[in-house]
């Protein structure tokens, strides 16, 4: 089977000469959970640019199911419908007065008929937890539930693939955990989703797989715990370690925790440890 999407060998330099991508080569299957990881300046935002059509490719090719992409108007509508792309910054995508127009102006570009967008509209507010907020001014909306409208606004196109640019940055804790839960619930529907993130720990927690970008390249890709682990790998892309794999590697060389497999999160390295602490109490 061929990938949903892919990138080969793909360069793009921008027109004052700098470098975004230089023979990066990623694929996406479908209906997987991706973490594009590095720093800033990796080249994160520009794949997914490229992935949407916003960018055409200095070189190399971008494929969909298979297919080149298609860069004529009614190719990259086409395209835009099945691949949507959430911004960082979510004023760069808001521009309607309500959340409810704002959510509809994909679908009323596709040509739907009215019924068809107010229930594409209801449903996608519905997801997001946004459905009593449709009749409300995007400006007096905080920047979590402006972040929720651009997702709504992609999912009104029922896509099959979600590209996020660093979602969860200025988010508090309870809007991280939030989003991540949407994310969740999108992807247990078939959705593809591929997010940019430059936190080792939430790629290792919540990815199926992570591609690791470092200078505009792809250097390295694979199963989250399999690659998180490759602490080279991590070191070129400047990344440190995750945490949950550092403490169980020091509590296993303490004795504290026998050999395995490591959680792949902090709270399930806890669990590990009550797990531990109980069976030692029943056993005494």
């Amino acid at each position: 089977m061929s990938p949903l999407l892919e990138l080969q060998a793909v360069d793009h330099t921008y027109p004052d000469g700098s470098t975004g991508l230089r023979d990066c080569t990623l694929t996406l299957q479908r209906g997987r959970r991706y973490a594009l990881l590095g720093p800033n300046g990796a080249g994160k935002t520009t794949v997914l640019q490229h992935l949407n059509g916003l960018l055409q490719p200095t070189a190399g090719t971008l494929r969909h199911d298979g297919q080149p992409y298609d860069y004529s108007r009614k190719g990259l509508t086409s395209l835009r419908s099945r691949v949507g792309l959430v911004f960082q910054n979510p004023d760069r995508q808001l521009f309607s007065a309500l959340v409810e127009e704002d959510v509809s102006f994909g679908p009323l570009n596709l040509g739907l008929p009215a019924d068809e967008v107010r229930a594409r509209v209801a449903a996608a507010l519905d997801a997001v937890g946004l459905l009593g907020q449709a009749r409300r001014a995007v400006h007096q909306l905080s920047f979590g539930q402006k972040k929720r409208v651009c997702i709504a606004g992609v999912l009104a196109m029922e896509p099959e693939v979600l590209l996020l640019d660093e979602p969860m940055a200025g988010l508090d804790a309870p809007m991280q955990t939030e989003l991540t839960a949407l994310l969740d619930r999108l992807a247990a529907r078939g959705v593809t989703i591929l997010l940019s993130t430059h936190d080792i720990d939430f790629a290792l927690r919540w990815a199926d797989d992570i591609h690791v970008m470092a200078a505009g390249r792809c250097i390295a890709s694979g199963p989250a715990q399999q690659l998180a682990a490759q602490t080279e790998v991590l070191q070129a892309a400047g990344q440190r370690p995750p945490a949950a794999l550092a403490l169980h590697a020091e509590l296993v060389a303490l004795g504290v925790l026998p050999e395995g497999q490591a959680p792949r999160s902090i709270d399930a390295l806890l669990d590990s440890l009550r797990a531990l602490k109980n069976s030692r109490e029943i056993t005494a």
